[in-house]
């Protein structure tokens, strides 16, 4: 197969294969970009694997960095881009059944290939559009399979995230994964026990964002992986459920998040928080997924959010909450969710016009809880609009809490 028209990021990677060439060296542009373009998908990143060993590449290039030089990988950066361009090389060990014990570089473009996941993963192109096709992945593209390179359990037992990988493609791709593969998923699913839990979920978050989820989701029970991943052991039911929706898309790593917790019926703000601190997230995702988890209940309960509750849960977790919402089947109009937020007379505590320092220079109150009671109160009076946000008017209203809790 020749590619006659080559997407731009290929065109601007093009003179760094051809000054490789130049200089007596074999240069591909390999994996992932070649696949996506065949398919017609945007690209993402564009990386080359060359018979050059670094040395012999960084005396090429004026600007390189070595990104990870010990496995081959040195980044040419050219005109504001950066290509990863790695030496062919094979691997051999893998105690840790992630990264290899040896890496020796080799002037071979075939056995480089022979090492990679999948056969629609292991195609090269030349800088003018040739593909190289070692392994058949051409045929498997076009037929929508994952097909293990070689032997599945070697390809897993060198790198058991490749398992993870594989469903991962069928929900991007909506590729079904070929039998004896799919039988080595199963038979060596536990490895993936093997791999750190934040390389898992990366994987995981990709898979419901995919374009097909019920793909991926298929091959996570068929395999049974599903067990191996944390706080899913017992989830047969949270797949089968998910599977059973409508068709949907998450558009967010915030909203996958909020629907694997609203589905496994964590609304309590501590599991939500421990099914989040297990997969090891940030905690300002585990804040936005709390709160947006509360935002789920609220639609489900009466179809709309207070003002209260628009202005506590912010417009960026309203937003995943109805996007989780709408996917469950009791979603909001999106425009008029953000009309009701953008309709709220303040957006944050901070825009009160009274603080704690007027309230004791009006000699209303002195510092003490009652200074934070009244403030609350003056907040939710100006987010009701019961009361406009103007000092003297929050002044007056405070006067009155104030008078009230005296009394």
């Amino acid at each position: 197969m020749i590619l006659t028209q080559l997407p731009a990021e290929f065109q601007a990677a093009k003179p760094i294969l051809e000054t490789i060439e130049a200089a007596g060296y074999e240069a591909y542009f390999v994996g992932g970009c070649v696949r996506d373009t065949i398919l017609g998908k945007p690209l993402h990143d564009v990386d080359i694997a060359t018979s050059a060993f670094p040395a012999e590449v960084k005396q090429l290039f004026k600007r390189t960095v070595d990104t990870g030089i010990e496995h081959g990988t040195v980044m040419i950066l050219d005109h504001g881009n950066g290509y990863e361009t790695t030496t062919f090389r094979t691997e051999s060990g893998y105690q840790d059944f992630r990264r290899p014990d040896q890496v020796t570089f080799v002037r071979s473009l075939q056995d480089d290939l022979k090492r990679r996941d999948f056969t629609i993963n292991a195609l090269a192109m030349t800088a003018n559009g040739k593909v190289i096709d070692l392994f058949d992945g051409l045929a498997d593209l076009e037929q929508g399979v994952l097909r293990a390179v070689g032997i599945a359990e070697a390809r897993f037992h060198e790198d058991a995230l490749r398992m993870m990988r594989a469903v991962r493609f069928a929900s991007q791709l909506g590729f079904t994964i070929e039998p004896q593969t799919e039988q080595a998923i199963a038979d060596n699913a536990t490895l993936l026990t093997k791999i750190a839990v934040e390389r898992t979920r990366v994987e995981w978050e990709k898979l419901l964002m995919g374009q097909h989820p019920i793909a991926g989701l298929t091959g996570l029970l068929t395999t049974g992986l599903y067990r191996y991943m944390p706080a899913m052991a017992d989830q047969e039911g949270l797949l089968r459920q998910l599977m059973a929706l409508p068709t949907w898309h998450l558009p967010s790593i915030e909203s996958t998040w909020t629907l694997l917790s609203w589905t496994m019926r964590l609304t309590d703000e501590a599991a939500v928080r421990h099914l989040l601190k297990m997969w090891k997230t940030s905690n300002e995702l585990i804040s936005h997924v709390t709160t947006a988890v509360k935002a789920v209940a609220a639609l489900k309960r009466a179809g709309r959010l207070t003002a209260q509750e628009n202005f506590y849960t912010g417009l960026d977790a309203l937003t995943t909450a109805n996007q989780v919402a709408t996917i469950l089947g009791f979603g909001q109009d999106q425009t008029e969710l953000a009309r009701a937020y953008a309709d709220l007379p303040i957006h944050d505590k901070h825009e009160l016009a009274i603080n704690g320092g007027d309230l004791v220079k009006a000699k209303l109150v002195t510092p003490g809880p009652m200074m934070g009671q009244i403030l609350t109160a003056c907040l939710q009076a100006v987010i009701t609009k019961q009361v406009a946000n103007q000092q003297d008017a929050l002044l007056d209203f405070a006067g009155m809490v104030a008078d009230s809790k005296n009394h």
